[in-house]
């Protein structure tokens, strides 16, 4: 992405996903919440999201592992999450920051069908 040279806006945002699954699915930064199993959503160009935070809440009663992945286009660049345990009953807090760009998609998903909900927060710089 180039250095901005015009005028945006940079806004704190949050977003959520209700039952949470072994289906990917991607987050959605235009602040609606996304469909659990779409995993098409991206980055809109001339945008920079900064995640701040990522909640985990198991609420199905079973032991959960989490996976959270970058992919840049199809190509997978980064392994964040890989087989992280989430008890029964349990919140898993993920707040190490990470930077998208243009294109960019963070995927998550658990390793069995499970049901998790999500809570997370983001800055949205947008450059259009």
């Amino acid at each position: 992405m180039a250095i901005p040279s015009g005028s945006g806006t940079e806004v704190l945002y949050r977003g959520t996903m209700n039952q949470l699954s072994s289906s990917q699915t991607a987050f959605r930064w235009d602040r609606t919440d996304p469909t659990v199993g779409t995993s098409t959503y991206t980055v809109p160009a001339n945008h920079i999201i900064t995640v701040l935070s990522i909640v985990y809440c198991e609420s199905g009663g079973a032991d959960e592992l989490l996976a959270l992945n970058v992919i840049n286009g199809a190509s997978e660049i980064l392994r964040v999450l890989y087989e992280q345990s989430l008890p029964s009953k349990s919140t898993f807090v993920f707040n190490d920051k990470i930077v998208l760009v243009g294109g960019d998609k963070l995927i998550t998903y658990t390793e069995t069908a499970g049901h998790v909900d999500v809570v997370y927060s983001f800055i949205d710089q947008d450059w259009s």
